[in-house]
């Protein structure tokens, strides 16, 4: 990376998606920008140990699944063995791939690329520790704060023993476990332990709460737990941990109602904190929470209305597709004073266990609490001719509607390529008056064989509720 002048318009902190995001936008609109990345490469923990990373070794254990599965291959699936190392191998060249594309963005978009660690010296400037020694500072008018988040270590736990593992080092393992303990059954623990369950491990998801996924629509969160349970994965509800006990031969994990897991690996991922130490933002009078989280206004203005601060590191959704808007909704604001536009306040969930979650809008439990008329539509996989073909006829579509008014309230997807079906119905959710019906979805021709027309199966089934 190579860096510009010392003075900006604007300079962004991070070059994970909001980052990126803010980062773009503000180049667009003639603006001198910096990036500031810690990393020796662009595109953040979501590229580099988050998103891309698990999302890849998630298909390339899907693909080894699928062959297994499947009856044309099944003589020379039930043979295969592929290492944990392998599966990680083929992620590498999506990383890479990822980083090459990012780097020529900014290239092409004359971004000044900064590489080190970024602090606060001033309300206009900030100090850059570069990684062949040295510091250099810079100021602009202007900041985005977008470094991201990182997993939760608590000082209890030791995560420098090579059995104890988070989210970021467990992508560093370099052999294949018999057996692996999940302490925290959020979006993080759920994916792993499908990946893992899908490489015959023995695996035990120890969760804090009284249930997977809670958030979640609760038929949803059952099928998963069914499905998980049906891969041989042991799910611990209701379950705190008192101590974790590394091993020569294992790790233990002790748990406060006096339950032990012992296992060749302990996964924690139970949270994640703001990248803000070391910022200086505390010198500055710009609160930070105590999971890290710079405190933001609507805009994403701190208490410096000249720096804002997006992505992960602002709090929820905590999500990479709202890291991205949300960067380029403060990108608007610093290039032209105002946003003509507003930032979703419903953002799709998307989860990758196998098979995928995704969702949108309310839950069966938060409808009946407002006591809305709502009817249900359903469309199960087993019916779908597109999924009999590619035998993934585990899951369904669910819609959730009002009774009266036919509008769109929820969507609920379980199943392969739940993440890529959900934005059929948000498309329509997002129609003003009328044109949000469940009705558009049965009045419309939809490709067949296709997983899409589970809309058209959903819609005719919940119209079908109604008398």
């Amino acid at each position: 990376m190579a860096d510009s002048d010392a003075r900006f318009d604007t300079i962004v902190i991070g070059s994970g998606p909001g980052g990126e995001g803010a980062a773009m936008r503000l180049a667009k609109a003639g603006q001198r920008v910096a990036v500031i990345e810690r990393h020796a490469k662009v595109g953040g923990g979501c590229t580099h140990w988050g998103t891309i990373p698990s999302k890849a070794l998630r298909q390339s254990v899907q693909m080894l699944a699928d062959c297994r599965r499947h009856p044309l291959f099944q003589s020379i699936g039930k043979h295969l063995s592929v290492s944990y190392p392998d599966l990680l191998g083929g992620a590498q060249s999506v990383i890479a791939e990822q980083v090459k594309t990012r780097h020529r963005h900014y290239e092409r978009n004359g971004v000044a690329l900064i590489d080190g660690q970024a602090r606060f010296v001033g309300p206009n400037t900030v100090e850059v520790a570069r990684p062949e020694g040295g510091v250099k500072r810079y100021a602009a008018d202007r900041f985005v704060v977008a470094t991201g988040s990182h997993p939760y270590r608590p000082a209890s736990v030791d995560f420098s023993h090579p059995r104890v593992r988070d989210s970021d080092t467990i992508l560093a393992l370099d052999h294949t476990p018999r057996s692996i303990t999940i302490y925290g059954a959020g979006v993080i623990g759920c994916e792993y332990a499908s990946i893992f369950a899908h490489l015959d491990l023995k695996v035990n998801l120890v969760n804090t709460r009284d249930r997977l996924l809670s958030f979640l629509d609760d038929e949803i969160t059952d099928a998963l737990s069914y499905h998980l349970r049906n891969l041989g994965v042991v799910i611990r509800h209701d379950e705190s941990s008192e101590r974790v006990e590394p091993l020569d031969d294992g790790v233990v994990l002790h748990c406060r109602s006096g339950k032990k897991f012992k296992s060749d690996v302990l996964l924690w991922a139970n949270g994640r904190t703001g990248t803000t130490a070391g910022l200086g933002l505390e010198t500055l009078g710009i609160v930070v929470n105590g999971r890290g989280q710079v405190e933001v206004d609507a805009q994403f203005r701190t208490a410096l209305p000249h720096i804002h601060a997006v992505g992960d590191v602002a709090g929820p959704p905590a999500l990479a597709s709202a890291s991205y808007d949300q960067g380029r909704f403060a990108a608007t604001l610093i290039a032209e004073g105002t946003a003509d536009w507003r930032l979703v306040e419903a953002v799709p969930t998307g989860i990758y266990t196998s098979p995928e979650i995704s969702s949108l809008g309310k839950t069966e439990r938060e409808l009946t609490a407002e006591k809305v008329p709502y009817e249900v539509g359903r469309a199960m996989f087993r019916s779908l001719a597109r999924a009999q073909i590619t035998g993934h006829t585990v899951g369904m579509l669910k819609l959730l509607f009002h009774r009266e008014t036919l509008a769109l309230l929820g969507i609920h997807c379980f199943g392969e390529d739940a993440a890529e079906i959900v934005h059929i119905g948000q498309a329509v959710m997002a129609r003003e008056g009328a044109g949000n019906s469940i009705a558009y979805f049965a009045e419309t021709t939809f490709n067949y064989p296709t997983m899409a027309e589970a809309y058209r199966v959903a819609a005719l089934n919940g119209l079908n509720r109604l008398f």
